[in-house]
């Protein structure tokens, strides 16, 4: 019997569907974790949070500051640059995904820039209000 990771692509050219890119240009930087590839697709950097830029979901004024600091950091990093991709679910109509530029691994580099903090799956949000 043939193992069904083999038959995958054969399946997606037969039903006449795409494979989505596993790679991409970064056309919009929304904040310090969410970008939009030139494709349209919005992406969610897994693993990580970045502070809110939104007054309505920032939990303090600290927050929005921060906020708007790593959206800037993620903008030098990212804007117009080709990223890997390597999708690993979906929120809020986004795809989570591990992202790689030049070999290494976005949100390790945007944690060491202080620009997020790692968010270990099922574990609270960093608060970005405290110290």
């Amino acid at each position: 019997m043939p193992r069904i990771e083999l038959l995958a692509p054969l399946l997606l050219i037969l039903s006449g569907a795409a494979p989505a890119p596993q790679s991409g240009v970064v056309a919009w930087v929304t904040d310090g974790d969410t970008f939009r590839l030139e494709s349209g697709e919005r992406i969610r950097i897994a693993w990580i949070d970045a502070p809110e830029t939104q007054p309505g979901n920032a939990r303090c004024r600290a927050e929005l500051a921060r906020g708007k600091a790593a959206t800037r950091a993620a903008i030098a990093l990212l804007k117009g640059r080709r990223v890997g991709i390597e999708r690993v679910g979906r929120s809020y109509d986004r795809t989570v995904a591990r992202v790689r530029l030049d070999g290494r691994d976005v949100a390790a580099l945007l944690v060491e820039k202080g620009a997020a903090r790692w968010w270990p799956r099922g574990k609270p949000r960093p608060d970005w209000c405290g110290r």
